[in-house]
């Protein structure tokens, strides 16, 4: 879906899984700041808009979701997983149920094969799925925001600020009164200064929840059975996660960012940023982890979050390619 708002000045178009909106509006820091002071908001309408209707909805969505939502209260706010069998997960939904549906935002793209799991599991269910991207734009108020929600959305409210399910003929009426716009990556920036994890950045093929930290806001531990609660009960009992996720502070004179996938190595012995470089920055040239998200934040500077192996001492110095980086716990070892 390509947003009608890229044709605000300034807009410069995003790339990758977000195509379709702004990356910015011509000063990323500016943008920054003034989400971070609670004013503007953000054009997400690029992300799939789900729908399950039918009395049944909950009690359904209860038995095949991470999260606790049999009892969910009207316009209260949650996430939730589907993960596989593995316990490995496959998809993050963001909710809130209006009294007649429950809505949803994903990751751009993903709705078909979210629908196609959901209808696959309807059996005698009384409940309808429903693709909405095509008709709903998701836009993003900070938290502290006083803007007016239209009559018309649906509103979402986190602590980080209210999601709202907004008729996409409206978006471009909405964005004039309740601007100035923020792109894409002055949302991230702020993202990963709350540690907060996003599905395919910092997820793979094999993530659990508890590597990401995601147990408590998204994974309910005292609910009934779901697809791969085994390994969620297993970890949680048992053992430690196999990866654990970390904020990086990242050395400032570097041109560049790591990019999303840059491998992380322990830093050798050396005194200099070129010795540990030259030694292929590791002391043994060891991977333990790769970037998942790599941002410059306005006030942090360069800084990234990054899933790395557990037992990795938590006051280890880190080389992630050639960029010296420290850091900051997320989830524990």
């Amino acid at each position: 879906m390509k947003s009608p708002l890229l044709s605000l000045p300034g807009a410069v178009p995003a790339e990758g899984v977000d195509e379709g909106v702004a990356a910015h509006y011509g000063d990323l820091f500016r943008e920054q700041r003034a989400l971070a002071d609670g004013t503007g908001f953000v054009d997400l309408s690029h992300r799939g808009v789900v729908t399950v209707t039918g009395d049944d909805r909950l009690s359904w969505l209860h038995l095949l979701l991470t999260q606790h939502v049999s009892d969910l209260p009207t316009g209260q706010a949650t996430e939730a997983l589907i993960l596989s069998a593995n316990g490995h997960i496959e998809h993050a939904l963001y909710l809130v149920d209006d009294g007649t549906s429950v809505w949803a935002h994903v990751e751009p793209g993903s709705q078909e094969a979210l629908i196609a799991y959901l209808e696959s599991m309807k059996f005698f269910y009384r409940v309808e799925v429903a693709d909405r991207t095509a008709d709903t734009a998701v836009v993003h108020l900070p938290a502290g925001s006083i803007a007016q929600a239209p009559a018309s959305a649906v509103v979402r409210e986190t602590p980080y600020g209210r999601d709202l399910f907004l008729p996409r003929e409206e978006l471009e009426s909405f964005a004039a009164e309740a601007g100035p716009a923020a792109g894409i990556l002055a949302h991230e920036a702020l993202r990963v200064e709350q540690h907060r994890p996003r599905l395919g950045f910092e997820t793979d093929h094999r993530t659990i929840p508890h590597e990401l930290g995601w147990i408590g806001t998204a994974v309910h531990l005292q609910k009934g059975c779901y697809r791969g609660q085994e390994t969620v009960a297993r970890v949680q009992n048992l053992g430690k996660p196999p990866r654990r996720l970390v904020f990086l502070h990242l050395d400032g004179s570097e041109v560049h960012l790591p990019p999303n996938g840059a491998e992380i190595r322990i830093a050798g012995g050396g005194t200099s940023r070129s010795s540990e470089a030259e030694s292929g920055g590791g002391s043994d040239g060891r991977k333990i982890g790769f970037v998942t998200t790599s941002v410059r934040h306005h006030e942090l500077g360069p800084v990234a979050l990054a899933l790395i192996k557990r037992n990795v001492p938590v006051d280890a110095r880190l080389m992630a390619e050639e960029t010296a980086a420290a850091q900051e716990t997320v989830v524990e070892p």
